[in-house]
């Protein structure tokens, strides 16, 4: 006997089968998903075959007609009557209970043509009668197409071969006619012997091919595992091409803003001093307006000295202020909350350990999202609420927006790499993946929730800040 192919092991039961060989092996290690799959699989062929065998028994009459045209009216009867019986047995597949016994209830149509096909021997010229032919047929059209058992196909050729000899046997001339009664078992037999062996290797072959299924199944799911793995890190090395470009832009717009800012800051200062601005008011107003300005432009360079003086990646573990990084990425982001109202709440201390180049860009890019569901729902209100909450040496923070909310087929995609709802060009779908790396990294979780129409919330927690230590 071949030995049991390797795939096949897979299949075993947690308790160990007994040592066994052949096709009783198999049977044995073939376990839930190799049944599951092949009851499917019987559901299907079960309904075609007993159709198939529907219209067989009612064509039959042709030959009643043909060879016994007296009985033809009580063999009509007789194979209505099994046709019947098979309809019901087709519609009750469409049914879980059909479902659950399609075995029994395969091997029952199966049977119902024999039983009828012996009567009719029975009736007729028993071992004389022609009619054995139609049980040979059945044994091979059973063995070959039907996806049964090697020890169901067994039992149904001895089943066969047993209501063959009661139906000569019950047939008023009896076994008088040996040799006829001897030819005709032994078809019948060789019959039962090649159906059964048609059913030992389409068994073994549906193993195999489910076997191989299954391999091309778990290959198929290592290269999607993989897939997403490298698309993550793809993402993450353009977030920190990204990154570092901005670190290489703040470097010199530190060196070339800064200076001319300062200068201008100087002379707003010395133009407000002078006697002739004190005496026009629109003169005055407007040096402290260019001066606001000017301080902005402050602002904005001083939180990019941040991406100036730290990588991404470097330090991650420093302390920090997590309300001003997020101040930092209102300000980054302020273009785009223009309009919007953003209101933060915090606890009293807001120290967190970990890397806030990293962290504002993940709150910069939670603004930024917010802020394009603002835009197209076009609520009268806009709003954006920050919120912050210690907990179990945990800082939490939330940002909930009142937009237009994310469909729940989306909801647990919005962190798959290149994932988007925008149009083409508008974003490579990498922000949230990328954020929620970034989060991970620091130990927390990012989550979302949200009602379709109503609003959306990003959550995450970053590890609290012993500054006492």
């Amino acid at each position: 006997m071949t030995p049991e192919p390797t795939f096949l092991q897979s299949f075993r039961s947690p308790v160990a089968p007994e040592p066994a060989t052949g096709l009783l092996s198999m049977t044995r290690q073939a376990q839930s998903p190799y049944h599951r799959e092949l009851g499917e699989f019987r559901v299907a062929y079960s309904k075609a075959g007993s159709i198939t065998s529907l219209v067989l028994v009612l064509l039959g009459a042709g030959l009643d007609l043909a060879v016994y045209p007296d009985r033809f009216g009580l063999f009509m009867v007789a194979r209505v009557a099994i046709a019947l019986v098979t309809l019901a047995i087709f519609l009750a597949l469409y049914t879980a209970y059909g479902h659950r016994w399609v075995q029994h209830l395969t091997l029952l149509w199966l049977a119902l043509p024999q039983i009828m096909i012996a009567w009719m021997i029975a009736v007729t010229d028993g071992v004389h009668s022609i009619y054995f032919v139609g049980l040979q047929l059945a044994l091979y059209a059973t063995g070959i197409l039907m996806p049964i058992t090697f020890f169901e196909g067994v039992a149904f050729g001895l089943f066969t071969y047993a209501v063959y000899l009661l139906a000569c046997s019950l047939n008023s001339a009896g076994l008088n006619d040996m040799g006829r009664f001897m030819g005709n078992s032994l078809f019948i037999l060789f019959s039962a012997i090649i159906g059964a062996g048609c059913t030992y290797f389409n068994e073994r072959a549906r193993l195999q091919l489910f076997g191989l299924q299954r391999e091309v199944a778990e290959k198929n799911a290592t290269l999607v595992s993989t897939n997403q793995a490298l698309a993550q890190i793809k993402g993450h090395m353009i977030q920190q091409e990204k990154m570092a470009a901005l670190g290489t832009l703040s470097a010199g717009l530190m060196h070339e803003v800064n200076n001319p800012v300062n200068y201008s800051m100087m002379a707003l200062n010395m133009a407000l001093l002078d006697p002739v601005v004190g005496q026009s008011a629109d003169l005055k107003e407007s040096l402290v307006d260019a001066k606001e300005g000017l301080a902005r432009v402050q602002n904005i360079v001083s939180d990019l000295k941040t991406f100036a003086y730290q990588k991404p990646g470097e330090d991650s573990s420093r302390i920090f202020l997590l309300e001003k990084a997020v101040l930092s990425a209102q300000r980054l982001t302020g273009h785009e909350l223009s309009g919007v109202d953003v209101q933060v709440h915090w606890p009293q201390d807001t120290h967190v350990r970990g890397d806030e180049p990293a962290v504002i860009g993940v709150m910069i890019n939670l603004l930024s999202n917010a802020a394009l569901a603002l835009r197209k729902a076009q609520r009268a209100q806009p709003r954006i609420e920050v919120a912050g909450q210690r907990r179990d040496g945990r800082l939490y923070v939330t940002v909930r927006d009142n937009g237009t909310g994310i469909e729940p087929d989306n909801l647990t995609r919005v962190f798959e790499p290149f994932f988007t709802t925008r149009g083409v060009g508008q974003g490579l779908g990498l922000g949230l993946s990328v954020s929620y790396a970034i989060i991970q990294r620091h130990g927390g979780t990012l989550v979302v929730t949200s009602e379709v129409g109503v609003w959306t919330e990003f959550a995450f927690d970053l590890a609290v800040a012993d500054i006492a230590a």
